[in-house]
């Protein structure tokens, strides 16, 4: 272990040289990943539709390739499930990651190249370590284990040549051999496919192992950790892992599960860092303790663009390069990745917080809002209404989803929230007023709706019983990974049947 720590230590202070330079050059950077991109898409038949041999800068690629989305990608993507090759680019595609991100049936296969586990997943998980051991110096991080909640893989069906799975399944499958040595459990749990076996077979596997690190979405992660509290009878994380200093979290805001975690692990010597990975690419990390924005990573072999999401409806909408961002504005993201993702909407919007360094807040989903009356709630919002809300009233929230009450013939519109709270706030009225008052002093939309209630009628909120969203997932076969309701819908698709489900519980 001691050798490997002298490693690790040696390629982090190398690695940490070449993040200061992207810190510094940021465009540069971007450019130079620009045109390793279009060299290596050359030769497939998506970059001979669109002629990458004569595309010499961003403007260029700009006017000539239209925004994708994975409509408009299934087709090229349809052949490489079949075993075409030099599609989307220039190397063999072996690994499809199966998005789960979202509750939609349909299920999207992203293609991971050898090129984007390498230099963008892998590249992302070892910067985790470098940027964590360069904060504290002290770490024991390596001394242990780390314990990621990992999805299941299969074969390809069309394809017994290629794979697909939970993102989190192939970076298992694909680690080097060494990785295998300070992670835990075993494989053969990890990539297991029934999510409550699998939480059974971990929480057993894992108890007794040094765990020095957790690493998953908040809400699956506290499932594990509530199962290990049942077998051990313990009620802090730190009597079953007295060596636990860190919980790496990423694919849902943290704000909402904070205080459950500093109640299940007292200590103020763990730390918590975000990260921003996905299917399509790994994108961010927060690079400062302090602060709760996220560093983007410019060297990752993903050249970025950004979409204003005032302009999103548009039919040929314009981006911004990273030169033209602006701080505290909203923009849908665009990618050009090693993949063969090309001008790619992959459906989250961002927020600049700082220039030199480029550092981002994720703000929501294009889809997850609720516009029904011109109000524009995006995820940010709420988060920050409800984290006034909670802190003013004791309470504390496990999930939760809201969507539009529509106008009737003589009723008004409004919002409906659905909450399961681990701690009820002391007044859920008051709690509603704070809601309501806080998204007002945010989103000055949303205030001009709710004036004298002219469109907007007073927030209805709906407590779940214990576990409606973890029984609602389960119906669907959604245990488990990313999976996770939508916060917001601007449709009431979701919290119809999460209402229903919840009479009957």
């Amino acid at each position: 272990m001691a050798f490997l720590n002298s490693i690790v230590s040696w390629v982090t202070i190398k690695r940490l040289n070449q993040i200061e330079l992207f810190r510094k050059y940021p465009n540069e950077v971007q450019i130079d990943v620009f045109k390793k991109l279009i060299k290596r898409g050359e030769d497939t038949l998506w970059g001979g539709k669109y002629g990458y041999n004569s595309i010499t800068n961003p403007e260029i690629f700009k006017e000539r390739v239209p925004l994708q989305n994975y409509e408009t990608l299934k087709p090229y993507i349809d052949m490489l499930l079949q075993g075409e090759k030099e599609i989307l680019w220039n190397t063999d595609i072996k690994w499809f990651a199966k998005s789960s991100g979202t509750t939609n049936d349909k299920s999207k296969f992203i293609p991971v190249s050898k090129e984007a586990l390498e230099d963008c997943h892998f590249r992302g998980g070892k910067d985790v370590i470098a940027l964590y051991t360069a904060n504290f110096k002290n770490t024991n991080l390596l001394k242990g284990k780390g314990l990621a909640l990992g999805g299941s893989h299969q074969i390809n069906k069309y394809n017994n040549e290629s794979y697909f799975g939970d993102l989190s399944a192939i970076l298992i499958q694909n680690l080097p051999f060494w990785a295998q040595f300070i992670r835990t459990p075993d494989i053969s749990i990890a990539l297991m496919d029934e999510w409550e076996s699998k939480i059974e077979k971990m929480a057993n596997a894992t108890i007794n192992e040094n765990v020095t690190s957790l690493s998953g979405v908040p809400s699956w992660t506290l499932v594990l950790i509530k199962r290990i509290f049942e077998i051990t009878g313990k009620k802090d994380l730190h009597e079953v892992w007295p060596n636990l200093e860190l919980f790496i979290h990423g694919g849902v805001s943290f704000v909402p599960y904070r205080e459950q975690f500093k109640k299940i692990i007292a200590s103020p010597e763990m730390n918590y860092m975000e990260t921003y990975n996905a299917s399509e690419g790994f994108f961010a990390i927060q690079d400062d303790p302090a602060h709760d924005d996220m560093l983007l990573m410019l060297d990752y072999d993903i050249f970025y663009e950004f979409l204003p999401i005032e302009n999103l409806e548009e039919t040929y909408p314009k981006t911004v390069s990273l030169d033209e961002v602006e701080i505290g504005k909203n923009y849908a993201l665009i990618i050009s990745t090693s993949g063969g993702l090309w001008r790619y909407m992959i459906g989250d919007t961002i927020k600049f917080t700082s220039k030199y360094p480029f550092k981002i807040k994720i703000t929501g989903r294009t889809k997850h809002f609720i516009n029904a009356f011109g109000e524009e709630v995006i995820v940010d919002n709420a988060e920050k209404a409800l984290q006034v809300a909670c802190m003013r009233t004791g309470a504390s929230i496990l999930e939760y989803t809201a969507a539009p009450v529509y106008m009737g013939t003589n009723t008004k519109g409004g919002h409906q929230w659905l909450i399961e709270f681990s701690k009820m706030p002391d007044n859920l009225e008051h709690f509603a007023e704070l809601l309501d008052t806080t998204l007002k002093t945010i989103n000055s939309d949303y205030e001009a709706k709710r004036y004298k209630n002219m469109s907007l009628t007073f927030p209805d909120i709906v407590v779940a019983k214990p576990d409606v969203f973890y029984k609602w997932l389960k119906e669907r076969g959604k245990l488990g990974g990313q999976h996770k309701v939508p916060r917001l819908a601007n449709n009431r698709e979701y919290i119809d049947s999460l209402l229903e489900l919840n009479k009957t519980l």
